[in-house]
């Protein structure tokens, strides 16, 4: 198996694991903190890996783009966007969200971090593994 490969597997791995996390997350944990934080983070870091399967090489600013598409989405719970589309799927409601909240943007914020620094050390370890 060639790298490419081996990188798109295991983000494809990781992108599994989070998804699984998240789904767990959603279903069965009622709290303040878990769910609508904790949550978040993870999901930023989520679609961080989800694109990492389809751009393997180091995609400049991943974290950034990341982050201002969570904060978009977050912006448009301003406005009842579902209400207003009409959306009345249960998935599509939660995947989109139906209220907003400052403290999503700082577990976006902190989620976005994560998948730079995470980003940064990968960078760093392939650039000595090539020496």
């Amino acid at each position: 198996m060639d790298a490419k490969k081996k990188q798109r597997l295991a983000w494809t791995l990781l992108f599994l694991l989070f998804l699984t996390v998240e789904c767990f997350i959603g279903l069965f944990v009622r709290d303040r903190f878990v769910r609508p934080y904790v949550g978040d983070l993870l999901v930023v870091i989520l679609l961080y890996f989800l694109t990492r399967i389809f751009c393997p090489k180091r995609p400049v600013f991943l974290s950034l783009w990341i982050l201002l598409f969570a904060i978009f989405v977050e912006v448009t719970q301003i406005y009842p966007l579902v209400d207003l589309l009409g959306i009345q799927n249960h998935f599509l409601r939660v995947v989109m969200g139906t209220s907003f909240a400052w403290g999503d943007l700082a577990a976006y914020g902190a989620g976005s971090i994560v998948n730079a620094f995470l980003d940064w050390r990968i960078w760093t370890w392939n650039k000595k593994k090539t020496k």
